[in-house]
């Protein structure tokens, strides 16, 4: 896992979003990492010592001068244990203070002593949030190349108005740790997704369609995205709710998400085939339906002869092998293949037929694997003849598999 065996550090400023904290604390730790908190002494006023210990499995450290620390000098001792830090919530008062350099307690010492990633998200009124000293500072934070600034979320505020002002939620914080360590080996690369099923209308309520949740591309998506890619997302219709991390708008360099939701075979072809001209690579993540109606009927269909009728069929048109007809030098093509019977056989000829550079081979062999699940076993063919096998993981860290094997066939060419 991303996570897993990495410190962090979490610095909680005196706000009331201090409360989503502990959560933060227990997904973090879920995800294999170890965690240490600092806090400014009135974030205990907030959320207890002794929830943040039991929970992190460590003392607290509120107070530069307190005889239970284990280190007299533990603000310099966190940050060189620490891979990243979180300060959540980052308030009024701690962020102006860190883009003066003012370090006068437990927290903010441990700021300015900080050489690793340092994640800040914000929380306030929305008035304070908005207000130019602030906004300021921000901007003086975003420009430095180891802090990532959040932006605020819309919502209900603690002062009882709704406004900008709302922390972003645990698992948007973890996310942003995530991109925090990662490496922007895909930065500058503009990369094409399709994702989740399509829908073929029948008549104006039924259709046929597929078992494809969009989770294996929604986390191809999310990785490129930590990677520092330009990504265009064609998604078909989908349960599965994903928001990229929000950014403050003076962050630069951070990947950039462009989604389009589409419905049916045509229309995927239509935006998939609008966006690879200008896109580096494409990855063929959706599930496809091969054929559609040849005619919709206007009418909901009745019990009877509607329905017992036979309705006749035409292929859809072909996303991959458009695509892969359609493309030139420096472009790299992967598609996916989920196969029942011949396996490798099926997508060898895939790979070959529609000009792949990668096929991604699902198998509904594997309990854990395939449609609908968090979870996948993949096993990837280029056209160099090389096969790899990606045994039974998240479907997060399948996508990192994948791209860490996309970029090692790209440099071998």
């Amino acid at each position: 896992m991303m996570l897993d065996g990495k410190h962090i550090v979490i610095g909680i400023g005196s706000g009331i979003a201090a409360y989503k904290i502990p959560e933060l604390i227990r997904l973090l730790r879920k995800r294999g990492a170890e965690v240490k908190v600092t806090t400014t002494k009135h974030a205990l006023e907030f959320v207890t010592d002794l929830t943040l210990q039991t929970l992190s499995g460590h003392k607290v450290y509120s107070d530069v001068f307190a005889a239970i620390n284990d280190h007299s000098t533990e603000h310099i001792s966190l940050p060189d244990w620490a891979d990243v830090m979180l300060v959540a919530p980052a308030t009024h008062d701690v962020i102006c203070k860190m883009a003066s350099g003012i370090a006068d307690d437990a927290l903010t010492t441990t700021l300015a002593a900080m050489r690793k990633p340092v994640v800040i998200a914000p929380a306030m009124n929305d008035k304070m949030y908005a207000g130019e000293a602030l906004q300021a500072a921000l901007r003086t934070l975003a420009g430095r190349p180891d802090i990532s600034v959040l932006d605020c979320a819309d919502g209900f505020l603690a002062c009882g108005t709704t406004g900008r002002g709302r922390m972003q939620e645990p698992e948007a914080l973890a996310e942003a740790i995530e991109d925090a360590l990662t490496e922007k080996d895909y930065a500058g690369r503009r990369v094409l997704i399709t994702a989740g099923p399509t829908r073929e209308a029948i008549d104006p309520v039924r259709f046929i369609s597929n078992h494809s949740s969009g989770k294996m591309g929604i986390a191809l998506a999310k990785a490129l995205l930590h990677h520092g890619a330009e990504v265009t997302l064609v998604m078909g219709p989908t349960a599965e709710q994903w928001t990229p991390v929000l950014y403050h708008a003076a962050m630069q360099g951070v990947g950039h998400l462009h989604r389009i939701d589409v419905q049916s075979a045509q229309q995927m072809y239509e935006a998939a085939t609008a966006a690879w001209p200008t896109a580096d690579i494409a990855i063929l993540a959706a599930a496809v339906a091969d054929m559609t109606p040849a005619q919709v009927a206007d009418h909901k269909m009745k019990k009877g002869q509607d329905l017992t009728d036979s309705i006749p069929l035409r292929e859809t048109q072909d996303i991959a092998r458009t695509l892969g007809e359609q493309k030139r030098p420096g472009q790299t093509l992967v598609g996916f293949a989920l196969e029942t019977d011949n396996e490798q056989q099926n997508a060898l000829k895939k790979l070959d037929s529609k000009h792949l550079d990668m096929i991604v081979m699902n198998s509904l062999r594997e309990q854990g694997a395939g449609f609908g699940t968090d979870t996948n076993s993949v096993t990837v063919y280029t056209k160099e003849d090389e096969s790899h096998r990606l045994p039974l993981a998240s479907k997060s860290d399948i996508a990192e598999g994948i791209l860490r094997l996309l970029l090692t066939n790209q440099a071998a060419e």
